[in-house]
Protein backbone atom coordinates (compact mmCIF):
# COMPACT_ATOMS: atom_id res chain seq x y z
CA UNK A 1 0.00 0.00 0.00
CA UNK A 2 1.16 3.54 -0.69
CA UNK A 3 -0.27 4.52 2.67
CA UNK A 4 -1.41 8.12 2.07
CA UNK A 5 -4.89 8.94 3.38
CA UNK A 6 -6.73 12.14 4.30
CA UNK A 7 -8.95 11.93 7.35
CA UNK A 8 -12.59 12.40 6.21
CA UNK A 9 -13.32 14.17 9.49
CA UNK A 10 -10.60 16.84 9.65
CA UNK A 11 -8.57 16.43 6.39
CA UNK A 12 -5.36 15.58 8.26
CA UNK A 13 -2.97 13.83 5.83
CA UNK A 14 -1.58 10.60 7.25
CA UNK A 15 0.59 7.74 6.08
CA UNK A 16 -0.63 4.31 7.22
CA UNK A 17 1.31 2.12 4.82
CA UNK A 18 2.95 0.22 7.68
CA UNK A 19 -0.28 -1.41 8.91
CA UNK A 20 -0.05 -5.14 9.40
CA UNK A 21 -2.82 -7.76 9.24
CA UNK A 22 -5.49 -7.03 11.84
CA UNK A 23 -4.21 -3.56 12.70
CA UNK A 24 -6.46 -0.50 12.43
CA UNK A 25 -5.82 3.22 12.17
CA UNK A 26 -7.66 6.22 13.58
CA UNK A 27 -7.02 9.91 13.14
CA UNK A 28 -4.81 11.26 15.98
CA UNK A 29 -6.44 14.67 15.71
CA UNK A 30 -10.19 13.91 15.73
CA UNK A 31 -10.24 10.18 16.54
CA UNK A 32 -12.14 9.27 13.36
CA UNK A 33 -11.76 5.63 12.31
CA UNK A 34 -9.81 5.34 9.06
CA UNK A 35 -9.21 1.72 8.13
CA UNK A 36 -8.50 -1.80 9.30
CA UNK A 37 -6.04 -3.81 7.25
CA UNK A 38 -6.80 -7.46 6.56
CA UNK A 39 -4.80 -9.71 4.27
CA UNK A 40 -7.85 -11.96 3.80
CA UNK A 41 -10.35 -9.12 3.31
CA UNK A 42 -11.56 -10.23 -0.13
CA UNK A 43 -11.89 -13.87 0.92
CA UNK A 44 -14.02 -12.75 3.87
CA UNK A 45 -16.22 -10.54 1.69
CA UNK A 46 -16.74 -13.27 -0.90
CA UNK A 47 -17.61 -15.85 1.76
CA UNK A 48 -20.03 -13.64 3.67
CA UNK A 49 -21.63 -12.14 0.55
CA UNK A 50 -22.20 -15.58 -1.04
CA UNK A 51 -23.71 -16.91 2.18
CA UNK A 52 -25.91 -13.82 2.51
CA UNK A 53 -27.32 -14.32 -1.00
CA UNK A 54 -28.16 -17.95 -0.24
CA UNK A 55 -29.88 -17.01 3.02
CA UNK A 56 -31.82 -14.23 1.26
CA UNK A 57 -33.12 -16.70 -1.32
CA UNK A 58 -34.18 -19.06 1.48
CA UNK A 59 -35.79 -16.18 3.37
CA UNK A 60 -38.01 -15.46 0.36
CA UNK A 61 -38.97 -19.09 -0.16
CA UNK A 62 -40.68 -20.14 3.07
CA UNK A 63 -43.01 -18.89 5.78
CA UNK A 64 -41.77 -15.85 7.69
CA UNK A 65 -44.34 -15.54 10.48
CA UNK A 66 -47.67 -17.16 11.33
CA UNK A 67 -50.35 -15.53 13.49
CA UNK A 68 -53.36 -17.21 15.05
CA UNK A 69 -56.06 -15.63 17.22
CA UNK A 70 -59.74 -16.41 17.84
CA UNK A 71 -59.60 -19.40 15.51
CA UNK A 72 -58.20 -17.40 12.62
CA UNK A 73 -54.71 -18.01 11.24
CA UNK A 74 -52.60 -15.99 8.83
CA UNK A 75 -49.21 -16.87 7.37
CA UNK A 76 -46.90 -14.23 5.91
CA UNK A 77 -43.82 -14.59 3.75
CA UNK A 78 -41.07 -12.01 3.45
CA UNK A 79 -41.96 -11.03 -0.10
CA UNK A 80 -45.60 -10.58 0.93
CA UNK A 81 -44.66 -7.77 3.33
CA UNK A 82 -44.54 -4.98 0.70
CA UNK A 83 -47.57 -6.52 -1.04
CA UNK A 84 -49.59 -6.31 2.18
CA UNK A 85 -48.57 -2.67 2.67
CA UNK A 86 -49.57 -1.89 -0.92
CA UNK A 87 -52.98 -3.55 -0.48
CA UNK A 88 -53.59 -1.47 2.67
CA UNK A 89 -53.18 1.76 0.72
CA UNK A 90 -49.50 2.44 1.46
CA UNK A 91 -47.79 2.12 -1.94
CA UNK A 92 -44.90 4.46 -1.09
CA UNK A 93 -44.10 2.58 2.11
CA UNK A 94 -44.42 -0.73 0.25
CA UNK A 95 -41.87 0.34 -2.37
CA UNK A 96 -39.47 1.64 0.26
CA UNK A 97 -39.71 -1.54 2.35
CA UNK A 98 -39.12 -3.76 -0.69
CA UNK A 99 -36.17 -1.61 -1.74
CA UNK A 100 -34.50 -1.35 1.67
CA UNK A 101 -34.85 -4.98 2.84
CA UNK A 102 -34.63 -6.95 -0.41
CA UNK A 103 -33.72 -5.08 -3.61
CA UNK A 104 -30.91 -2.77 -2.45
CA UNK A 105 -29.20 -5.40 -0.25
CA UNK A 106 -29.29 -7.85 -3.18
CA UNK A 107 -27.73 -5.28 -5.51
CA UNK A 108 -25.04 -4.49 -2.94
CA UNK A 109 -24.13 -8.16 -2.55
CA UNK A 110 -23.90 -8.68 -6.33
CA UNK A 111 -21.74 -5.55 -6.67
CA UNK A 112 -19.47 -6.70 -3.84
CA UNK A 113 -18.98 -10.07 -5.52
CA UNK A 114 -18.30 -8.39 -8.88
CA UNK A 115 -15.82 -6.08 -7.17
CA UNK A 116 -13.94 -8.53 -4.95
CA UNK A 117 -13.49 -11.41 -7.42
CA UNK A 118 -11.15 -9.48 -9.78
CA UNK A 119 -9.48 -7.71 -6.84
CA UNK A 120 -8.69 -11.04 -5.23
CA UNK A 121 -7.43 -12.43 -8.54
CA UNK A 122 -5.30 -9.33 -9.16
CA UNK A 123 -6.98 -8.45 -12.45
CA UNK A 124 -7.84 -4.85 -13.24
CA UNK A 125 -11.15 -4.20 -15.01
CA UNK A 126 -12.25 -0.77 -16.30
CA UNK A 127 -15.61 -1.10 -14.53
CA UNK A 128 -14.10 -1.57 -11.06
CA UNK A 129 -14.18 2.17 -10.23
CA UNK A 130 -17.91 2.77 -10.95
CA UNK A 131 -18.86 -0.54 -9.31
CA UNK A 132 -16.91 0.40 -6.17
CA UNK A 133 -18.50 3.86 -6.06
CA UNK A 134 -22.02 2.44 -6.36
CA UNK A 135 -21.34 -0.34 -3.84
CA UNK A 136 -20.05 2.01 -1.15
CA UNK A 137 -22.80 4.57 -1.80
CA UNK A 138 -25.60 1.98 -1.76
CA UNK A 139 -24.49 0.65 1.63
CA UNK A 140 -26.03 3.75 3.20
CA UNK A 141 -29.46 2.72 1.90
CA UNK A 142 -29.59 -0.88 3.12
CA UNK A 143 -31.63 -1.22 6.31
CA UNK A 144 -31.70 -4.95 6.95
CA UNK A 145 -30.68 -4.52 10.60
CA UNK A 146 -33.40 -1.92 11.17
CA UNK A 147 -36.00 -4.25 9.65
CA UNK A 148 -35.10 -7.28 11.75
CA UNK A 149 -34.97 -5.19 14.94
CA UNK A 150 -38.38 -3.74 14.07
CA UNK A 151 -39.80 -7.23 13.53
CA UNK A 152 -38.48 -8.41 16.90
CA UNK A 153 -39.98 -5.38 18.69
CA UNK A 154 -43.32 -5.98 16.92
CA UNK A 155 -43.31 -9.64 17.93
CA UNK A 156 -43.03 -8.68 21.59
CA UNK A 157 -46.18 -6.55 21.27
CA UNK A 158 -48.13 -8.98 19.07
CA UNK A 159 -47.37 -11.96 21.33
CA UNK A 160 -49.77 -10.52 23.93
CA UNK A 161 -52.65 -10.51 21.44
CA UNK A 162 -52.06 -13.58 19.27
CA UNK A 163 -50.12 -16.80 19.02
CA UNK A 164 -47.05 -16.24 16.90
CA UNK A 165 -45.06 -18.95 15.15
CA UNK A 166 -41.68 -18.07 13.71
CA UNK A 167 -41.04 -19.66 10.33
CA UNK A 168 -37.89 -20.81 8.57
CA UNK A 169 -37.65 -17.57 6.61
CA UNK A 170 -37.35 -15.52 9.79
CA UNK A 171 -34.25 -17.41 10.90
CA UNK A 172 -32.89 -17.33 7.34
CA UNK A 173 -33.29 -13.55 7.29
CA UNK A 174 -31.56 -13.26 10.66
CA UNK A 175 -28.65 -15.28 9.22
CA UNK A 176 -28.76 -13.10 6.10
CA UNK A 177 -28.57 -9.97 8.26
CA UNK A 178 -25.52 -11.28 10.11
CA UNK A 179 -23.72 -12.31 6.91
CA UNK A 180 -24.66 -9.09 5.11
CA UNK A 181 -23.38 -6.96 7.98
CA UNK A 182 -20.16 -8.98 8.15
CA UNK A 183 -19.62 -8.66 4.39
CA UNK A 184 -20.10 -4.88 4.47
CA UNK A 185 -17.82 -4.54 7.50
CA UNK A 186 -15.11 -6.64 5.81
CA UNK A 187 -14.99 -4.47 2.67
CA UNK A 188 -12.66 -1.69 3.75
CA UNK A 189 -13.04 1.42 1.60
CA UNK A 190 -9.41 2.55 1.83
CA UNK A 191 -7.96 -0.90 1.19
CA UNK A 192 -10.31 -1.41 -1.75
CA UNK A 193 -9.36 1.86 -3.48
CA UNK A 194 -5.66 1.25 -2.86
CA UNK A 195 -5.97 -2.17 -4.49
CA UNK A 196 -7.80 -0.73 -7.50
CA UNK A 197 -5.18 1.99 -7.96
CA UNK A 198 -2.36 -0.53 -7.67
CA UNK A 199 -3.92 -2.82 -10.29
CA UNK A 200 -4.65 0.13 -12.61
CA UNK A 201 -1.05 1.30 -12.28
CA UNK A 202 0.28 -2.15 -13.14
CA UNK A 203 -1.74 -2.10 -16.39
CA UNK A 204 -0.05 1.06 -17.67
Amino acid sequence: MRGDIACPGCDLLLNIGTLQHGESASCPRCGNFLTKHREDAYDRVLAFASAALVFLIVANSYSFLSFSASGMENTMTLKQTPVALWSHGLPTVAVLVAAFIIVIPSIILVLMLALCIPLRQGRYQPWLVPVAKIAFLAQNWAMVEVFIIGVIVSLVKIAAMATVEIGESFWAYVAFTICFTAAVASLDCYQCWERIEALRGSKK
